[in-house]
């Protein structure tokens, strides 16, 4: 493969931009396997093109766009939370550090990542009450210490009293796990109450 330290510095720029642009989580070690560059390539040329690093990014993106959860609390969300829409979509970043990890191994025990999938899963419905009531899921590849998990949630279908949320994880562009989980909520009551309020404010 052609590394992009041999192209013009202008289209290996743009290069990395793009890639930055479709996974703005890449690290500086990771664009740097991606392209075979060096370190110091990486952050030369992202300093040049004003692209903070993925920590900056991050918080950017929370800042950017962040519906606040509603089922539980916050803390009690595994990862990160950076982007948050109730009833529609959610990300988490969880980082695997040596409290996650068989000590052997050094892979993450597989119930952080599945916490990490599961509460993000519930964390995206837009109600007070919801809990898990199924979830069939796969492990795809194992986690390594040091890796940072990316957990991506879509709600499927929300009926009443029920939604359907499919989770994929990923570490970089690799999935790493997958999930559909089954969530039991409260919204048949809310839907009703809704309805009656519509009600109200179309007799005034």
């Amino acid at each position: 493969m052609l590394t992009i330290e041999r192209l013009p510095k202008r289209q290996r720029q743009q290069r990395l931009l793009q890639a930055i642009e479709a996974n703005p989580f890449m690290t500086d070690e990771e664009l740097m396997r991606t392209f075979g560059v060096s370190i110091q390539t990486v952050r030369l040329d992202r300093l040049e093109l004003g692209i903070p690093e993925l920590r900056e990014r991050m918080k950017h993106m929370a800042v950017k766009t962040y519906d606040h959860v509603r089922s539980l609390p916050i803390d009690e969300v595994i990862g990160e939370v950076i982007d948050l829409q109730l009833d529609q979509s959610g990300i988490s970043i969880f980082e695997i550090k040596e409290d996650h990890i068989f000590s052997r191994t050094k892979i993450a025990r597989g119930h952080h990542i599945f916490s990490q999938a599961n509460s993000l899963a519930v964390a995206v419905i837009n109600d007070p009450i919801a809990l898990t009531a199924s979830a069939d899921i796969r492990f795809i590849r194992s986690v390594k210490l040091g890796e940072k998990c990316i957990a991506k949630a879509y709600v499927r279908s929300v009926s009443k009293g029920k939604a359907r949320v499919e989770v994929f994880s990923y570490v970089g562009d690799e999935m790493v796990f997958r999930g559909n989980f089954v969530i039991f909520h409260s919204k048949k009551e809310k839907e009703h109450l809704d309805r009656e309020d519509k009600l109200h404010a179309d007799c005034d």
